[in-house]
This record gives C-alpha cells, sequence and structure tokens, in this order.
C-alpha cells in the first residue's frame, strides 16, 4: 500500500476544558502518526461547553476546526453573529424528537442571508452517534479523542471491494495498535468520507467497480461495504457508514448535475448504507415548506430504523435554482442547483 494514501481526515479531540494542554495533546499524536507515514489533514476540538465565544477564546491555533456541538434552538438563535464572525466553528441540532420542525427552518435561512458560506458548518441531527471525528454532526459525550479517515483514496489502485477491504483493515489494525494505549482514545469512526479529487471519489471507484453509479444505487454493493465497515473495526466509536456529500465528491456533484443524485435517491441511499443528507445544494429561493417536508420524512426514518442521519444543505447565498453556484470554497464542487 503507497504511504501516501494512508490520510487521516480528522483527529478531533473531546474536552469539557478546552486549553493549550489539549492542543500539545493534538500536536503530539499528530507527530505520532506522521511518524508512522500517515499523511494529517485536520485537527479538531469538540467542546462540552455550548459558548461558542467560549471555545473561540480558550484556543489559540486558528488552523484547528472547532465545534460545540449539539445547540438547542435557542442556544443557536442567541449565539448567531458569533457564528458568523467565529473561525472554522461547527455545530448541529437536534431533531430527533422535535415535534414542529418549521420553527427550525429560519436559521437556515438566517445563515443564507447573512453568512451563506456558514451554511457549510451547520447540521440538523437525527438519533446522532456521540464521538464521531466528522463535522458538523460531532458531539461531545466523555473526554478523550476519535480519529476519522480518508479511505477513498486507498482505493487508488483497487478493483475489487475485496482488495480495498484488505487495506482498510490494514490501516485500521495499525492505528489501533499506535493508539490502544492511550487511556483517552475512544476509537476510530470507520465512516467513508470523500473529497474532491478523482482520487478522493467514492463514485469513482464505484463505477470502476460498477460502471454505473445509478445502477449500483439498486445493487448490494453499499450494503456490503457498511457490513464490512460495522464488522471489522477494531474499536468503533461514531458514525461509522457512508458519506455522500453531493459537492464533496467531484464525480457525486456530476452525478446530481446529470439528475441521477435526487434529493430521493440520497435518502434512499441514506436509509439503508449512509449517513444523511450532506452538503446538498439549495437555491436561495427555495421553498422552506419543502425543507421541512424533507426534514419530517427523514426524522420518520430515522425514528423508524433507528438509524443515525443528518441533513446539511449548502447554499452560496446568491444562486437561485436553475443558476450555477459560486461557493468559494476549496471543499465544495460549484455546480447547476436543482429544485428540491
Amino acid at each position: 500500500m503507497l504511504d501516501s494514501n494512508k490520510i487521516v481526515r480528522s483527529i478531533c479531540y473531546f474536552t469539557d476544558n478546552p486549553t493549550s494542554k489539549i492542543e500539545k495533546k493534538l500536536y503530539e499524536l499528530s507527530e505520532k502518526l506522521r511518524q508512522k507515514d500517515f499523511t494529517l489533514q485536520t485537527l479538531r476540538i469538540c467542546c462540552a461547553n455550548p459558548n461558542i465565544s467560549h471555545l473561540q477564546d480558550r484556543i489559540r491555533d486558528k488552523s484547528i476546526y472547532l465545534s460545540v456541538g449539539t445547540l438547542t434552538l435557542a442556544q443557536a438563535k442567541s449565539q448567531i453573529n458569533n457564528f458568523f464572525i467565529a473561525q472554522n466553528t461547527s455545530f448541529n441540532i437536534d431533531l430527533t424528537k422535535v415535534f414542529n420542525v418549521d420553527q427550525y427552518i429560519d436559521l437556515l435561512f438566517q445563515i443564507i442571508k447573512n453568512k451563506p458560506e456558514k451554511t457549510f458548518l451547520f447540521a440538523w441531527v437525527f438519533n446522532n452517534r456521540l464521538s464521531s471525528p466528522f463535522y458538523p454532526s460531532a458531539a461531545y459525550d466523555r473526554n478523550g479523542f476519535s480519529i476519522g479517515l480518508q479511505p477513498t483514496d486507498m482505493a487508488a489502485d483497487c478493483n475489487s471491494l475485496e482488495q480495498w477491504f484488505a487495506k482498510l483493515k490494514t490501516v485500521w489494525m495499525e492505528l489501533y495498535n499506535i493508539l490502544k494505549d492511550d487511556p483517552y482514545f475512544l476509537g476510530i469512526d470507520s465512516s467513508i468520507a470523500p473529497l474532491l479529487g478523482q482520487q478522493s471519489s467514492f463514485i469513482h471507484f464505484i463505477k470502476r467497480i460498477d460502471n454505473s453509479f445509478s445502477h449500483s444505487t439498486t445493487t448490494d454493493i453499499y450494503l456490503a461495504i457498511t457490513k464490512f465497515l460495522k464488522e471489522n473495526n477494531p474499536k468503533p466509536i461514531g458514525l461509522c457508514g457512508l458519506m455522500f456529500p453531493a459537492l464533496e465528491d467531484d464525480e457525486l456533484a456530476q452525478e446530481y448535475e446529470n439528475g441521477n443524485f435526487s434529493i430521493e435517491r440520497n435518502i434512499y441511499l441514506s436509509l439503508h448504507s449512509g449517513l444523511g443528507i450532506d452538503t446538498y445544494p439549495i437555491g436561495a429561493n427555495e421553498n422552506p415548506k419543502r425543507i421541512s417536508e424533507i426534514l419530517i420524512t427523514v426524522q420518520a426514518l430515522s425514528t423508524k430504523y433507528n438509524k443515525a442521519l443528518s441533513v446539511r444543505f449548502v447554499s452560496d447565498g446568491k444562486a437561485k435554482i436553475g443558476e450555477k453556484t459560486n461557493f468559494q470554497n476549496e471543499f465544495l464542487r460549484d455546480v447547476v442547483i436543482k429544485t428540491l
């Protein structure tokens, strides 16, 4: 296996007391993994304290991605201006048991109107799994750190699921053996997290095996992958599922533009193998009622199957339905927006 393909997307430290000691611990962990030929993308801190300004003030290194985890609607509204000016700070709102989701829609449109780039840092969650290192779903449970990889890159020279699985298992075991003696090691979130670029595209790998993304959606390929993720991870934590980020995977974004990744197909794939609606583009003029209908559907499915799901819609604040986005975000591909 190519060492360059051993990519850690995130080391996330969960703490009830964010201090320089936590930053130091992250640096030590990243150095330990670099010495074992891992490539590190991001260091993250998720705090138990829901105060955005407090977390910003306590962490000096502004390259570290921050999260205050799960907020109530009241907490989010009272801090919305702090959220707008905060650097790299995420949060989510839990709608699992919310009776009326309509009152939560205004918050999204407030973000779209005032600071649209922040839609990337916000999500609604349902039956969320704690201690995931992936944002914005991350939520504090106890002190310690978890790790998430970018496993798509390890499929670069694989022509079968079995080849890829063998590489994934090898890297998980290597990570586990490096960190198992650390009492604060919470585990590995084995979720498949794609990124822009052909080598990092999950759908590129799927099409190499199946030829057609549309055809693959009614095969058992995604079920086989999630089964492997859950049964072979030596220390699972967090979500451990498939991510279908519509705009963070080049070839999935192309499928969206081609009409092959509708919101219905997204929900369908999430229900049996995925983790929800992620970086899905919406027009600045999208009907709030339509968003409410989708949230209610996802909520009901999450409850029915006791499955962790989330919804993260993104907007550039200007592009309407039928227009092309201009996110100016290195992690998002621009597309022509379709109606939900």
